[in-house]
């Protein structure tokens, strides 16, 4: 039997490597792949940039938008009145016109009354402009929702369950109750034994 010979495993010369080094890549499927991979990556490095900066302006907007609500909220909220005080300004002026014709020597009772029946005329109108309405239900039947009974009374004029006396108006801003109107409610005729 006889040994093999042990030979040493083949190794390039290190010029031959030198010339592969030398001589250009032919371009082939993995070339054109990693060509098409790189664009595809810088769309998507732009198409993110272009993201960034939609996501920072919107971030932007919408700060803006928010700082702009509360400012005027706060400005709703030192101003929302006054348009309703500028309504009511010639009622304070004419009201400040009867004070001074009730000072007057010889004020004629009658026509202080007279005026100041126009100011009150003139105020209801400012506040029913403004969307105020007067509850007065005398004569109606009582509701808990609009009426505050402060006491019930026999009456024989005025059905069970109706407001007999109005004490004092309710108002209500545009369908809201604002202040019930306090009433006497009827508790029907008295019945004698």
């Amino acid at each position: 039997m006889t040994e093999p010979e042990i030979t040493e495993p083949l190794t390039p010369t290190e010029p031959a490597v030198a010339d592969a080094a030398k001589t250009p890549a032919v371009p082939g499927p993995a070339a054109a792949l990693s060509v098409e991979a790189a664009a595809q990556i810088a769309a998507a490095k732009q198409e993110t940039a272009a993201n960034l900066d939609r996501y920072v302006r919107s971030v932007a907007d919408l700060e803006n938008f928010r700082r702009r609500t509360v400012r005027e909220k706060e400005e709703l909220r030192l101003f929302a009145a006054s348009r309703v005080l500028e309504d009511l300004l010639p009622v304070v002026d004419n009201l400040g016109l009867a004070v001074t014709a009730a000072k007057q020597p010889g004020a004629d009772a009658k026509s202080l009354a007279d005026g100041v029946d126009r100011v009150l005329t003139q105020l209801k109108s400012a506040l029913a402009n403004h969307g105020i309405k007067e509850i007065s239900p005398a004569g109606l039947a009582f509701d808990a929702n609009l009426h505050e009974s402060i006491s019930a009374q026999p009456s024989t004029d005025v059905a069970e369950g109706s407001v007999m006396t109005v004490v004092r108006t309710g108002y209500s801003l545009n369908g809201r109750l604002l202040r019930p109107a306090s009433v006497i409610v009827s508790s029907g005729s008295v019945t004698t034994s």
